[in-house]
């Protein structure tokens, strides 16, 4: 288990010139989000590896973004459901270990397609949590006992531009997301082996508690409470010792 200290200066040093590195003058002259490797991901990956000569290295008929030696890093910025063939051929051989950034604080900004006008940043009153990535994991729960298998959350403050190409009157409903520009890193966190699962256990949960506690205490949706539970449950961070109704009963394994 680690839990990333975001004092340590060369981290942020590290984390300085990825992004200098990435949002250096020929990005910004061709454009935000025109590459073909999203801002966020490129600068992610040269924040955990800045030796490009490990990037992108073809591996048992797939591509690793990073590998070094018998050790993958793969930068998931979502949709999960793609990595299953990737670890299914991966982890028999080598060590994966999957970076997964989540908007810890988010200011939004808008793109006028037809003039390209791009609208002064808001603040999003929403705040990411490492517990949101539970919906995630889910799509991939049966590898999550893999010894060869680590989670790595980043915890990090963008900048997210979106097209104003949306549905609703003011078209940002149904939006199409353009590029996320990484700010600041706030936390990381490391689940190494099953037993690590047991940070995303808040202490203020009672001893015993159902999907309604875990949702009220972590801020997520009964709904996805109850995926977390799930994952928790599989992965023996917690035990059923009842039910209440038609609700199962937690306590932490001991």
């Amino acid at each position: 288990m680690l839990i990333m200290d975001r004092t340590n200066n060369h981290e942020n040093l590290r984390f300085t010139a990825a992004c200098e590195k990435i949002l250096g003058r020929e990005r910004k002259r061709i454009g935000i989000g025109t590459l073909s490797e999203k801002t966020l991901h490129a600068v992610l990956k040269n924040y955990i590896e800045p030796n490009e000569e490990f990037h992108e290295i073809p591996t048992a008929g797939y591509v690793a973004d990073i590998r070094r030696g018998d050790e993958i890093i793969e930068i998931q910025t979502g949709n999960f459901n793609v990595m299953r063939k990737k670890l299914a051929c991966f982890l028999p051989l080598y060590q994966v270990t999957i970076v997964y950034p989540i908007p810890a604080t988010k200011w939004l900004s808008w793109i006028d397609e037809e003039t390209g006008e791009i609208t002064s940043r808001r603040k999003s009153p929403k705040r990411g949590t490492p517990y949101m990535a539970f919906r995630e994991l889910y799509k991939i729960k049966q590898f999550l006992t893999n010894d060869n298998l680590k989670i790595h959350l980043i915890l990090i403050d963008v900048e997210e531009f979106r097209l104003l190409n949306g549905w609703s009157a003011d078209r940002k409903r149904g939006s199409v997301r353009h590029d996320r520009i990484p700010v600041a890193i706030s936390e990381e966190l490391s689940f190494e082996c099953t037993k690590d699962y047991i940070m995303l256990l808040p202490p203020e949960l009672p001893e015993q508690f159902c999907t309604k506690d875990y949702a009220k205490v972590t801020g997520l949706s009964q709904g996805q409470a109850g995926t977390a539970l799930n994952i928790l449950y599989f992965l023996g961070v917690v035990k059923r010792i009842g039910k209440k109704g038609n609700a199962f009963i937690y306590q932490m394994f001991e």
